[in-house]
Protein backbone atom coordinates (compact mmCIF):
# COMPACT_ATOMS: atom_id res chain seq x y z
CA UNK A 1 0.00 0.00 0.00
CA UNK A 2 1.34 3.41 -1.00
CA UNK A 3 0.28 5.13 2.25
CA UNK A 4 2.34 2.66 4.25
CA UNK A 5 5.35 3.24 1.99
CA UNK A 6 4.84 6.99 2.51
CA UNK A 7 4.98 6.45 6.28
CA UNK A 8 8.25 4.51 5.94
CA UNK A 9 9.64 7.19 3.61
CA UNK A 10 8.90 9.97 6.12
CA UNK A 11 10.27 7.84 8.96
CA UNK A 12 13.46 7.21 6.98
CA UNK A 13 13.82 10.90 6.17
CA UNK A 14 13.40 11.90 9.83
CA UNK A 15 15.91 9.26 10.91
CA UNK A 16 18.44 10.59 8.37
CA UNK A 17 18.04 14.21 9.52
CA UNK A 18 18.21 13.38 13.23
CA UNK A 19 21.06 10.93 12.69
CA UNK A 20 23.09 13.43 10.68
CA UNK A 21 22.60 16.12 13.32
CA UNK A 22 23.68 13.73 16.10
CA UNK A 23 26.69 12.60 14.11
CA UNK A 24 27.80 16.17 13.33
CA UNK A 25 27.37 17.33 16.93
CA UNK A 26 29.14 14.33 18.44
CA UNK A 27 32.01 14.30 15.93
CA UNK A 28 32.48 18.07 16.13
CA UNK A 29 32.60 18.00 19.91
CA UNK A 30 35.02 15.08 19.93
CA UNK A 31 37.31 16.78 17.42
CA UNK A 32 37.37 20.00 19.44
CA UNK A 33 37.96 18.02 22.63
CA UNK A 34 41.12 16.59 21.05
CA UNK A 35 42.35 20.01 19.97
CA UNK A 36 41.33 20.33 16.31
CA UNK A 37 40.60 23.92 15.31
CA UNK A 38 36.98 24.97 14.65
CA UNK A 39 37.95 25.74 11.04
CA UNK A 40 39.03 22.15 10.42
CA UNK A 41 35.84 20.89 12.04
CA UNK A 42 33.68 23.24 9.98
CA UNK A 43 35.25 22.46 6.61
CA UNK A 44 35.43 18.71 7.16
CA UNK A 45 33.15 17.19 9.80
CA UNK A 46 30.27 19.67 9.49
CA UNK A 47 30.30 19.79 5.67
CA UNK A 48 30.92 16.06 5.31
CA UNK A 49 28.53 15.16 8.11
CA UNK A 50 25.62 16.83 6.31
CA UNK A 51 26.43 14.51 3.38
CA UNK A 52 26.31 11.40 5.57
CA UNK A 53 22.71 10.60 4.48
CA UNK A 54 23.82 10.52 0.82
CA UNK A 55 26.61 8.10 1.74
CA UNK A 56 24.30 5.88 3.78
CA UNK A 57 21.57 5.79 1.12
CA UNK A 58 23.93 5.24 -1.83
CA UNK A 59 25.89 2.48 -0.06
CA UNK A 60 22.67 0.77 1.01
CA UNK A 61 21.30 1.05 -2.53
CA UNK A 62 24.43 -0.60 -4.00
CA UNK A 63 24.17 -3.44 -1.49
CA UNK A 64 20.52 -3.85 -2.52
CA UNK A 65 21.32 -3.83 -6.24
CA UNK A 66 19.72 -0.43 -6.96
CA UNK A 67 22.80 1.23 -8.48
CA UNK A 68 20.64 3.78 -10.35
CA UNK A 69 19.49 5.18 -7.01
CA UNK A 70 23.07 5.15 -5.69
CA UNK A 71 24.51 7.36 -8.46
CA UNK A 72 21.31 9.28 -9.16
CA UNK A 73 21.19 10.28 -5.50
CA UNK A 74 24.64 11.91 -5.73
CA UNK A 75 24.04 13.68 -9.05
CA UNK A 76 20.57 14.82 -8.00
CA UNK A 77 21.81 16.01 -4.59
CA UNK A 78 24.56 18.12 -6.16
CA UNK A 79 22.06 19.74 -8.54
CA UNK A 80 19.59 20.27 -5.66
CA UNK A 81 22.27 21.72 -3.38
CA UNK A 82 23.32 24.47 -5.79
CA UNK A 83 20.07 25.35 -7.53
CA UNK A 84 17.54 24.91 -4.72
CA UNK A 85 19.46 25.39 -1.44
CA UNK A 86 21.64 28.29 -2.58
CA UNK A 87 18.68 29.74 -4.47
CA UNK A 88 16.33 29.71 -1.49
CA UNK A 89 19.09 30.94 0.86
CA UNK A 90 19.84 33.86 -1.50
CA UNK A 91 16.14 34.72 -1.65
CA UNK A 92 16.20 35.04 2.15
CA UNK A 93 19.30 37.26 2.15
CA UNK A 94 21.95 37.94 -0.54
CA UNK A 95 24.83 35.54 0.12
CA UNK A 96 28.35 36.89 0.43
CA UNK A 97 30.91 34.60 -1.20
CA UNK A 98 34.34 34.43 0.44
CA UNK A 99 37.28 34.83 -1.93
CA UNK A 100 38.68 31.44 -0.83
CA UNK A 101 35.57 29.73 -2.20
CA UNK A 102 36.05 31.39 -5.59
CA UNK A 103 39.79 30.77 -5.80
CA UNK A 104 39.98 27.31 -4.21
CA UNK A 105 36.84 25.43 -3.17
CA UNK A 106 34.72 25.95 -6.31
CA UNK A 107 37.59 24.95 -8.67
CA UNK A 108 38.09 21.80 -6.56
CA UNK A 109 34.36 21.03 -6.84
CA UNK A 110 34.58 21.59 -10.62
CA UNK A 111 37.59 19.27 -10.84
CA UNK A 112 35.76 16.55 -8.92
CA UNK A 113 32.73 16.91 -11.23
CA UNK A 114 34.90 16.63 -14.34
CA UNK A 115 36.66 13.59 -12.89
CA UNK A 116 33.33 11.86 -12.26
CA UNK A 117 32.36 12.50 -15.87
CA UNK A 118 35.71 11.16 -17.13
CA UNK A 119 35.47 8.02 -14.98
CA UNK A 120 31.86 7.39 -16.01
CA UNK A 121 32.21 7.79 -19.78
CA UNK A 122 32.61 4.02 -20.19
CA UNK A 123 29.31 3.45 -18.37
CA UNK A 124 30.65 2.42 -14.97
CA UNK A 125 32.80 3.42 -12.02
CA UNK A 126 35.45 0.70 -11.71
CA UNK A 127 36.83 -0.55 -8.40
CA UNK A 128 40.13 1.33 -8.85
CA UNK A 129 38.27 4.51 -9.79
CA UNK A 130 36.26 4.35 -6.58
CA UNK A 131 39.51 3.92 -4.66
CA UNK A 132 41.05 6.88 -6.52
CA UNK A 133 38.11 9.12 -5.56
CA UNK A 134 38.42 8.18 -1.89
CA UNK A 135 42.19 8.77 -2.01
CA UNK A 136 41.58 12.25 -3.42
CA UNK A 137 39.10 12.93 -0.61
CA UNK A 138 41.76 11.98 1.95
CA UNK A 139 44.30 14.25 0.22
CA UNK A 140 41.79 17.13 0.12
CA UNK A 141 40.98 16.75 3.81
CA UNK A 142 44.68 16.62 4.72
CA UNK A 143 45.26 19.77 2.66
CA UNK A 144 42.46 21.58 4.53
CA UNK A 145 43.91 20.55 7.90
CA UNK A 146 47.40 21.82 7.00
CA UNK A 147 45.99 25.03 5.52
CA UNK A 148 43.82 25.77 8.55
CA UNK A 149 46.71 25.18 10.96
CA UNK A 150 48.73 27.76 9.06
CA UNK A 151 45.81 30.20 9.23
CA UNK A 152 45.38 29.54 12.95
CA UNK A 153 49.09 30.07 13.53
CA UNK A 154 48.79 33.37 11.67
CA UNK A 155 46.05 34.44 14.08
CA UNK A 156 43.13 34.26 11.66
CA UNK A 157 39.83 33.59 13.39
CA UNK A 158 37.31 31.05 12.19
CA UNK A 159 33.75 31.88 11.23
CA UNK A 160 32.77 28.38 12.38
CA UNK A 161 33.66 29.02 16.04
CA UNK A 162 30.35 30.62 16.99
CA UNK A 163 28.46 28.15 14.81
CA UNK A 164 29.84 25.18 16.72
CA UNK A 165 29.93 26.88 20.14
CA UNK A 166 27.36 29.67 20.17
CA UNK A 167 27.58 32.10 23.10
CA UNK A 168 25.55 30.96 26.07
CA UNK A 169 25.12 27.41 24.78
CA UNK A 170 25.09 24.64 27.35
CA UNK A 171 27.84 22.05 27.51
CA UNK A 172 25.73 18.94 28.01
CA UNK A 173 27.71 17.21 25.25
CA UNK A 174 31.16 18.19 26.53
CA UNK A 175 31.85 14.69 27.89
CA UNK A 176 33.78 12.33 25.61
CA UNK A 177 31.34 9.51 26.42
CA UNK A 178 28.34 11.64 25.43
CA UNK A 179 30.10 12.58 22.19
CA UNK A 180 30.84 8.92 21.42
CA UNK A 181 27.21 8.08 22.20
CA UNK A 182 25.99 10.76 19.79
CA UNK A 183 28.26 9.40 17.07
CA UNK A 184 27.03 5.83 17.63
CA UNK A 185 23.37 6.91 17.71
CA UNK A 186 23.83 9.05 14.60
CA UNK A 187 25.41 6.21 12.64
CA UNK A 188 22.68 3.80 13.74
CA UNK A 189 19.91 6.18 12.66
CA UNK A 190 21.64 6.77 9.31
CA UNK A 191 21.78 3.04 8.63
CA UNK A 192 18.13 2.51 9.60
CA UNK A 193 16.86 5.63 7.85
CA UNK A 194 18.72 4.90 4.61
CA UNK A 195 17.22 1.42 4.45
CA UNK A 196 13.68 2.70 4.99
CA UNK A 197 14.14 5.53 2.49
CA UNK A 198 15.58 3.35 -0.29
CA UNK A 199 13.01 0.57 0.14
CA UNK A 200 10.06 2.97 0.12
CA UNK A 201 11.47 4.95 -2.83
CA UNK A 202 11.82 1.75 -4.88
CA UNK A 203 8.23 0.81 -3.99
CA UNK A 204 7.04 4.27 -5.09
CA UNK A 205 8.92 3.96 -8.37
CA UNK A 206 7.42 0.58 -9.18
CA UNK A 207 3.88 1.62 -8.19
CA UNK A 208 3.97 4.85 -10.21
CA UNK A 209 5.83 3.40 -13.17
CA UNK A 210 8.77 5.79 -12.68
CA UNK A 211 12.35 4.55 -12.95
CA UNK A 212 14.65 4.14 -9.96
CA UNK A 213 16.92 6.75 -11.55
CA UNK A 214 14.23 9.47 -11.61
CA UNK A 215 13.27 8.71 -8.00
CA UNK A 216 16.94 8.89 -7.01
CA UNK A 217 17.46 12.17 -8.88
CA UNK A 218 14.45 13.87 -7.28
CA UNK A 219 12.78 12.50 -4.14
CA UNK A 220 15.75 10.65 -2.65
CA UNK A 221 18.19 13.42 -3.61
CA UNK A 222 16.04 16.12 -2.00
CA UNK A 223 15.43 13.94 1.07
CA UNK A 224 19.09 13.19 1.73
CA UNK A 225 19.92 16.90 1.27
CA UNK A 226 17.69 17.96 4.18
CA UNK A 227 20.71 18.47 6.53
CA UNK A 228 22.24 20.83 3.94
CA UNK A 229 18.87 22.61 3.64
CA UNK A 230 18.66 23.08 7.42
CA UNK A 231 22.30 24.16 7.77
CA UNK A 232 22.38 26.66 4.89
CA UNK A 233 18.98 28.26 5.48
CA UNK A 234 19.63 28.56 9.24
CA UNK A 235 23.03 30.09 8.53
CA UNK A 236 21.45 32.57 6.09
CA UNK A 237 18.80 33.57 8.63
CA UNK A 238 21.50 34.10 11.29
CA UNK A 239 23.61 36.20 8.93
CA UNK A 240 26.41 33.61 8.69
CA UNK A 241 26.35 33.72 4.91
CA UNK A 242 29.80 32.23 4.32
CA UNK A 243 28.64 29.03 6.04
CA UNK A 244 25.52 28.86 3.86
CA UNK A 245 27.63 28.83 0.70
CA UNK A 246 30.62 26.87 2.01
CA UNK A 247 28.43 24.05 3.31
CA UNK A 248 26.96 23.46 -0.15
CA UNK A 249 30.29 23.58 -2.00
CA UNK A 250 32.00 21.31 0.55
CA UNK A 251 29.11 18.84 0.55
CA UNK A 252 29.11 18.62 -3.26
CA UNK A 253 32.83 17.81 -3.28
CA UNK A 254 32.32 15.14 -0.62
CA UNK A 255 29.35 13.64 -2.50
CA UNK A 256 31.51 12.96 -5.55
CA UNK A 257 34.78 11.96 -3.91
CA UNK A 258 33.39 10.23 -0.82
CA UNK A 259 29.93 8.89 -1.68
CA UNK A 260 30.65 7.77 -5.25
CA UNK A 261 34.10 6.55 -4.19
CA UNK A 262 32.75 4.36 -1.39
CA UNK A 263 29.86 3.14 -3.54
CA UNK A 264 32.37 2.13 -6.23
CA UNK A 265 34.35 0.11 -3.70
CA UNK A 266 31.22 -1.52 -2.26
CA UNK A 267 30.11 -2.50 -5.79
CA UNK A 268 33.24 -4.66 -6.03
CA UNK A 269 34.92 -5.99 -9.16
CA UNK A 270 31.86 -5.51 -11.40
CA UNK A 271 31.97 -1.78 -10.75
CA UNK A 272 29.21 0.77 -10.32
CA UNK A 273 27.01 0.81 -13.44
CA UNK A 274 25.78 4.19 -14.72
CA UNK A 275 22.49 4.48 -16.61
CA UNK A 276 22.78 5.84 -20.20
CA UNK A 277 20.33 8.67 -19.44
CA UNK A 278 22.52 9.70 -16.52
CA UNK A 279 25.54 9.99 -18.79
CA UNK A 280 23.63 11.64 -21.63
CA UNK A 281 21.85 14.29 -19.57
CA UNK A 282 21.95 14.45 -15.76
CA UNK A 283 25.73 14.45 -15.21
CA UNK A 284 26.00 17.21 -17.81
CA UNK A 285 23.37 19.22 -15.91
CA UNK A 286 25.37 18.71 -12.70
CA UNK A 287 28.51 19.89 -14.50
CA UNK A 288 26.75 22.94 -15.97
CA UNK A 289 25.39 23.86 -12.55
CA UNK A 290 28.86 23.58 -11.01
CA UNK A 291 30.36 25.81 -13.73
CA UNK A 292 27.50 28.29 -13.30
CA UNK A 293 28.75 28.94 -9.77
CA UNK A 294 31.86 30.76 -11.04
CA UNK A 295 30.23 33.67 -12.93
CA UNK A 296 27.47 33.99 -10.33
CA UNK A 297 29.93 33.98 -7.42
CA UNK A 298 32.35 36.38 -9.13
CA UNK A 299 29.77 39.10 -9.92
CA UNK A 300 30.15 41.30 -6.86
CA UNK A 301 31.27 38.28 -4.80
CA UNK A 302 27.71 37.60 -3.73
CA UNK A 303 24.64 35.67 -4.84
CA UNK A 304 21.96 38.32 -5.31
CA UNK A 305 18.27 37.67 -4.78
CA UNK A 306 17.55 37.70 -8.52
CA UNK A 307 20.30 35.12 -9.05
CA UNK A 308 18.77 33.00 -6.29
CA UNK A 309 15.40 33.22 -8.06
CA UNK A 310 17.08 32.09 -11.31
CA UNK A 311 18.62 29.10 -9.49
CA UNK A 312 15.26 28.03 -8.03
CA UNK A 313 13.55 28.52 -11.40
CA UNK A 314 16.11 26.30 -13.12
CA UNK A 315 15.61 23.57 -10.50
CA UNK A 316 11.86 23.63 -11.07
CA UNK A 317 12.49 23.39 -14.83
CA UNK A 318 14.90 20.46 -14.32
CA UNK A 319 12.36 18.49 -12.26
CA UNK A 320 9.63 19.32 -14.77
CA UNK A 321 11.81 17.96 -17.57
CA UNK A 322 12.45 14.72 -15.66
CA UNK A 323 8.73 14.21 -15.08
CA UNK A 324 7.82 14.97 -18.71
CA UNK A 325 10.59 12.68 -19.99
CA UNK A 326 9.55 9.85 -17.64
CA UNK A 327 5.96 10.08 -18.94
CA UNK A 328 7.14 10.57 -22.56
CA UNK A 329 4.81 13.56 -22.64
CA UNK A 330 4.08 15.25 -25.97
CA UNK A 331 5.18 18.62 -24.51
CA UNK A 332 8.76 17.49 -23.91
CA UNK A 333 10.06 18.72 -27.29
CA UNK A 334 8.48 22.18 -26.94
CA UNK A 335 9.70 22.46 -23.36
CA UNK A 336 13.27 21.52 -24.34
CA UNK A 337 13.24 23.94 -27.28
CA UNK A 338 12.05 26.81 -25.07
CA UNK A 339 14.71 26.13 -22.44
CA UNK A 340 17.62 25.69 -24.87
CA UNK A 341 16.55 28.30 -27.41
CA UNK A 342 15.41 31.11 -25.11
CA UNK A 343 15.77 30.70 -21.34
CA UNK A 344 19.37 29.44 -21.16
CA UNK A 345 20.80 31.94 -23.72
CA UNK A 346 18.95 34.82 -21.99
CA UNK A 347 20.44 33.81 -18.64
CA UNK A 348 23.96 33.58 -20.07
CA UNK A 349 23.65 37.00 -21.73
CA UNK A 350 22.32 38.55 -18.50
CA UNK A 351 25.19 37.15 -16.43
CA UNK A 352 27.71 38.34 -19.03
CA UNK A 353 26.28 41.88 -19.02
CA UNK A 354 26.29 42.01 -15.21
CA UNK A 355 29.87 40.74 -15.09
CA UNK A 356 31.07 43.29 -17.67
CA UNK A 357 29.40 46.14 -15.78
CA UNK A 358 30.84 45.01 -12.43
CA UNK A 359 33.53 47.36 -11.06
CA UNK A 360 36.93 45.69 -11.36
CA UNK A 361 37.84 46.49 -7.75
CA UNK A 362 35.00 44.31 -6.46
CA UNK A 363 36.16 41.23 -8.31
CA UNK A 364 38.49 38.76 -6.54
CA UNK A 365 42.17 38.90 -7.34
Amino acid sequence: MLWLEAVWFVAGLLALVVGANALVRGASGLALTFGLSPLVVGLTIVAFGTSAPEMAVSTNAVLGGQTDIAVGNVVGSNIFNVLFILGVSALIVPLVVHHQLIRQEVPIMLGASLLLLAFGLDGRIALWEGGALLTLLLAYTTFLVIQSRRQTAAGQSSEFDDELHPPGADAWDSSVWVQLGLIAAGLGLLVLGSGWLVDSAVAFARALGVSDLVIGLTIVAAGTSMPEVATSITAALKGERDIAVGNVVGSNTFNILGVVGLSGLVAGAQGLTLAPSLLNFDIWVMLAVAFACLPVFVTGREIARWEGAVFVGYYVAYVAYLILAAQQHAAIEAFSAAMLGFVVPLTVITLLVVWLREPRDRLPR
